[in-house]
């Protein structure tokens, strides 16, 4: 079992950055591939980034390439999510997730992942 926490959301202006970062409780954080999702108001959860474990390769969302980047610390438990040049099509509830049994996959899929954290929410102005 592990816990996820979110934390580094906020309100940004269109064109601002942020970097939101996700702390996994236990000692087993760098055998899970990490992943990031978000899901806006009347919308479906949508993949964002991902990364494996040894941070060796990534994956991102059409929408989010060139503008984020996702990275991982395991020393720290920790996987961030840098995002710059934001848009107003950005906000929205940010969740990071782990996947327990894929961990040299970067997956888009929701339904790999096995923990999931509370969400942060990060509000993109105009």
């Amino acid at each position: 079992q592990v816990q996820l926490v979110e934390s580094g959301g906020g309100l940004v202006q269109v064109g601002g950055s942020l970097r939101v970062s996700c702390v996994a409780s236990g000692r087993t954080f760098s055998s899970y591939a990490m992943g990031w999702f978000r899901q806006a108001p009347g919308k479906e959860r949508e993949f964002v980034a991902a990364i494996t474990r040894n941070g060796g390769s990534t994956n991102y969302a059409v929408a989010v390439k060139g503008r984020f980047t996702i990275s991982r610390d395991n020393a720290k438990n920790t996987v961030y999510l840098q995002m710059n040049s934001l848009k107003a099509e950005d906000t929205a509830v940010y969740y990071c997730a782990a996947d327990a049994t894929r961990p040299y996959y970067s997956t888009s899929s929701s339904y790999e992942y096995d923990y999931w954290g509370q969400g942060t929410q990060v509000t993109v102005s105009s």
